[in-house]
């Protein structure tokens, strides 16, 4: 059982301290600090080997930090192993979808949920009771998976068969099946197309809706300006900025990063129209 002497903050519901890890010489996450809302969707942007995917390995569990701490709920997870981290309810997907292609869609999502339940090997050998009573609960959480990832009616398609964009919602759908509290989204929309960009949004909102707490690392900056509430900067393993999106869009310390400090003026102007212009886009194809 972890340690939980912090009281638990109904305005916070994921904070980390101070976090840094360090990979030999190379301090790749350092002293970043901030909160986590619950129900709102939170961005986190930077450059190319800004630390954003390392930053989701520490939150998670899957890296230790070698500074700092973080709190889930008020309970001090900085330790915990991966496995107790899904538990408590924080899941991930990745930037490379990782799913089982050779099993159903709805199999995989089945296989998300076997973190909630604890039937063993001889359960499984025996087909006892709690194995065939704890199956019927995971079948019955992948469906509801499913439907929340927009995969309703495709339960029995092989999953390799699916194309790029249907095989991330498995993914999510996977993570969905643990029943998490806090979502965490590794690049959604990393090689799909515009329209599947829109779609993708659209089941992103509807999550957050529905009382998710959603945090996403993306590069394609016209789905973070209309998708986050909320938005921290990171660049060279340290926070440079957070705020709504209006205002880190101002920021220029968060342009700088982006566009080098010498970028002439008219690079910037027209990075920031084509922004808009992108922005535009995603806006008009979630009210269509």
């Amino acid at each position: 059982m972890l340690a939980s002497d912090h009281p638990a903050r109904p305005d916070v519901l994921l904070e980390f301290d101070d976090l840094g890890i360090r990979f030999g010489g190379n301090q790749a996450v350092q002293g970043v600090t901030g909160r986590i809302t619950p129900g709102v969707i939170t961005a986190i942007i930077g450059p190319n080997g800004a630390g954003k995917s390392t930053f989701f390995n520490l939150i998670s569990g899957f890296y230790k930090p070698t500074s700092g701490r973080i709190l889930f709920g008020g309970q001090d997870i900085t330790k915990a192993p991966t496995h107790e981290v899904v538990r408590l309810g924080i899941a991930r997907t990745f930037q490379t979808t990782t799913i089982y292609k050779e099993l159903s869609v709805l199999e995989n999502a089945v296989l998300g949920h076997r973190v909630r339940t604890n039937s063993g090997l001889w359960d499984a050998l025996l087909g006892t009771g709690r194995e065939r009573r704890q199956r019927a609960a995971s079948t019955e959480a992948a469906h509801v998976a499913l439907a929340r990832a927009g995969l309703a009616g495709q339960e029995h398609t092989l999953a390799g068969n699916l194309t790029q964009e249907a095989q991330k919602r498995v993914s999510i759908a996977m993570a969905l099946a643990t029943e998490p509290k806090v979502l965490l989204l590794d690049e959604p929309a990393a090689g799909i197309n515009p329209e599947e960009t829109v779609n993708l949004t659209r089941t992103i909102r509807e999550l957050a809706a529905g009382g998710l707490t959603v945090v996403l690392i993306e590069h394609k900056m016209s789905m973070i300006m209309t998708l986050a509430d909320h938005i921290m900067v990171l660049h060279h393993g340290q926070k440079i900025a957070e705020g709504s999106p209006q205002q880190v869009s101002r920021d220029p310390a968060v342009i700088e990063a982006y566009l080098g400090g010498h970028a002439e003026p008219h690079v910037k102007q027209a990075a920031t129209e084509e922004l808009a212009a992108e922005q535009a886009q995603i806006q008009g194809g979630h009210h269509a």
